[in-house]
């Protein structure tokens, strides 16, 4: 009865050293495992690597992904000298982002945190790098447009609703999830200007830039309006306006007939 005892003490222990192991053994994702609010579908090395070459990712920016999964965009952009952040609500998704950074010699530049991306603060992003659906996007778009012109949204297949990328390409060869597109973040240029001795009234919708140009007499239509971050574009006639948008204020030159001529224009609240 001893030995028998002895038998089945040994056997619980065993069972429960088993259980243990078990427990501790690392967390392992799965391909379109639920999530708060989108399924995990990671992005290739490939689509990655396609996604930070179009975003041109440097050591001078800070590149954010919002449900940053395994963490492997903000990895990738640190092994090119970037600082990253990744904010993902699973607990578990965190702890292996931070291993894998670890591995990956980059725990220093890629960081990551547990939290909910809507209400994550991105405003220091020079990159955001994602990979969620257009109703994610969509709801994202309010912070997108009040980052700092410039900044650069490059997504993987889904893009933002009505937003027309500034520069789309595709991974080849590809089976799903092939197309790249990047957003740049224009400056907010709708309103009145006082320009010289006349009003330049700008409507705007993303980085497409519409208005009038009046000196005095009905104002002409202004034509080709776009923004690529701070740098605003357009025609009125056969005049050619480029300037740099600083706030309230705008600096450029007009150029006619091969002769160009600075302005300076400034926002009327």
């Amino acid at each position: 009865m001893t030995r028998l005892r002895g038998l089945i003490t040994a056997c619980m222990i065993a069972a429960g050293s088993a259980l243990l192991a078990q427990s501790q053994k690392p967390f392992t994702p799965t391909e379109y495992q639920a999530g708060k609010d989108v399924v995990w579908v990671p992005s290739s090395p490939a689509m990655v690597a396609k996604m930070l070459d179009l975003a041109k990712v440097t050591p001078q920016d800070f590149v954010i992904d919002l449900g940053s999964g395994d963490g492997r965009n903000v990895i990738a952009a640190a092994k090119r000298g970037a600082r990253g952040l990744g904010v993902e609500f699973n607990p578990d998704m965190v702890e292996l982002s931070r291993r894998l950074a670890r591995e990956a010699g980059v725990a220093d530049k890629a960081t990551f945190a547990e939290g909910d991306m809507y209400e994550a603060d991105i405003s220091q992003a020079t990159v955001l790098a994602l990979f969620l659906l257009p109703t994610n996007l969509d709801k994202l778009k309010d912070k997108f447009l009040a980052l700092k012109p410039g900044t650069r949204i490059v997504v993987n297949t889904f893009g933002v609703t009505g937003w027309t990328a500034d520069v789309t390409d595709r991974l080849d060869p590809c089976t799903e999830w092939c197309a790249v597109m990047l957003y740049i973040v224009p400056a907010r240029v709708a309103g009145r200007w006082l320009i010289g001795e006349g009003t330049l009234t700008l409507t705007q919708e993303f980085q497409n830039v519409a208005g009038t140009l009046a000196d005095g007499a009905p104002g002409v239509p202004i034509a080709d309006g776009i923004l690529r971050g701070d740098q605003l574009t357009f025609a009125v006639g056969d005049a050619r306006y480029s300037a740099t948008v600083t706030g309230d204020s705008m600096t450029g030159q007009i150029v006619l007939a091969g002769a160009s001529t600075s302005f300076v224009a400034r926002r009327v609240k």
